[in-house]
């Protein structure tokens, strides 16, 4: 982390500087304005914290020439306590926060902290919005990484590969990217979903079948085993094949041909098989339900996904993602979402993983008239726990008004604690409880 301190107070900026070198953080100061927009200029920094009241630029002026001009960085302004106005300005301005001097250096470091790590946050909505691949697994968390090795690993091997997880995870975009990046990549993929047919139609449209093969048959019809041969064929859903099918599927892996429905001759095929789930292979089979050797041929190879709650600091960036997927479906130009609206994201548990929150985006972009997807626009099931997002909020504020209620009566606890309507011992425990120095 890199912090530019600007305050003509020459003391409080060798203070922070100092205190923030102690916390290992790297910090460069200066004592004007001018010289603060040169430094930005010439060099990289994750955030600022400024005077309002300085020489060449005042720090409203800076902060205006940041947000039209300058590097998109959040900033802390400090100011003192009959400018509290002028401060409330300025976050109207685009400052991610105020301090009202004279403030302790720890709870400066906790707002420091908070707001680079939403600008983090912030940046990767928007290197979501940016991606220009096409199949991709998106996430940058430790469990995705491991995916995208197994994939390099095993794509291009002739080894059967089984993903698993929950629905809605991404198991077709897992399988589409082994074969995308595989040799068989300018062949047919061919996606089956063994749950979305029904059983009596299921095994032609895999076999194929000869014209006259039964009533209606009157053409010949070439079976998806055929069209993905040379290319991969997936078949999602794969626990809810019957045990009838399961038999003929197995034969299909060992002799590497097939017969169409009505058929005399058998038709070689050499195809990669890819097969997903959201169910649980090894109790069907305890259960009769499955064959444990048809269990065996299909999993050489797996790949489990985590499904999203496992991995909540990839949902600004899938969510940057569906922003720009989706302003190309509906004409739109939405640029943005609030903090607010992408905290309630992360808070949700998905149920329906991915695939719900790309409709809880695409409802949002129904829902949204300007060019930023706010708590107004987001509509989430009823299994969201409201009260536990309220209580936060409310936290939140609550903290917001202890600080600047110390900070307004000197650390006089008192006196503090008579402003907020507290008794002394509530403003102990409140002060313990949000860890603030008072």
């Amino acid at each position: 982390m890199r912090i530019l301190v600007v305050d003509d107070e020459k003391n409080i900026t060798e203070t922070i500087v100092k205190y923030l070198k102690l916390e290992k953080i790297e910090a460069k100061s200066c004592s004007n304005g001018l010289s603060a927009k040169r430094l930005l200029e010439e060099e990289v920094f994750d955030a600022a914290i400024f005077d309002l009241k300085m020489p060449g630029l005042t720090g409203m002026e800076l902060l205006k020439w940041i947000q039209e001009q300058g590097p998109s960085i959040p900033v802390i302004i400090m100011s003192a306590y009959g400018e509290i106005s002028d401060a409330v300005e300025a976050m109207k301005l685009g400052a991610k926060d105020y301090i009202v001097k004279p403030f302790d250096p720890e709870e400066l470091l906790i707002r420091l902290k908070r707001i680079v790590n939403e600008n983090l946050i912030r940046q990767k909505v928007e290197t979501g919005k940016s991606t220009e691949k096409g199949i991709d697994f998106i996430g940058e968390t430790r469990e995705i990484v491991k995916i995208k090795q197994l994939i390099n690993k095993v794509t291009n091997t002739p080894s059967n590969v089984l993903i698993t997880g929950e629905s809605g995870t991404g198991k077709e975009i897992v399988a589409r990217m082994l074969h995308e990046k595989s040799d068989r990549k300018n062949n047919n993929f061919v996606p089956v979903n063994i749950g979305g047919i029904q059983e009596n139609l299921l095994e032609s449209e895999l076999f194929g079948y000869e014209k006259g093969a039964f009533t209606g048959a009157d053409n010949k019809k070439t079976g998806l085993f055929e069209l993905s041969s040379n290319g991969t064929l997936f078949l999602d859903e794969i626990g809810d094949m019957s045990f009838n099918l399961q038999v003929k599927l197995l034969r299909v892996l060992q002799d590497k041909k097939i017969m169409r429905l009505g058929g005399l001759n058998y038709i070689p095929i050499n195809l990669r098989l890819i097969t997903a789930t959201n169910k649980n292979l090894e109790n069907l089979i305890k259960e009769n339900k499955f064959r444990e050797d048809l269990f065996f041929r299909l999993n050489v190879f797996k790949i489990e996904l985590p499904p999203l709650r496992e991995r909540i600091k990839d949902i600004p960036l899938i969510t940057g993602y569906f922003i720009k997927k989706f302003n190309k479906v509906f004409k739109k130009n939405i640029i943005n979402i609030n903090d607010d609206a992408l905290k309630l994201l992360q808070n949700y548990k998905y149920p329906g993983n991915v695939r719900e929150l790309e409709n809880i985006i695409e409802r949002a972009f129904i829902y949204c008239d300007n060019d930023t997807i706010s708590l107004k626009d987001i509509d989430l099931k009823k299994d969201l726990s409201a009260d536990k997002i309220k209580t936060g909020k409310i936290k939140e504020v609550e903290k917001e008004l202890i600080i600047e209620a110390i900070h307004k009566w000197e650390g006089n606890k008192t006196k503090a604690a008579e402003e907020l309507g507290f008794t002394r011992r509530t403003l102990h425990n409140k002060l313990k409880e949000y860890k603030i120095q008072g």
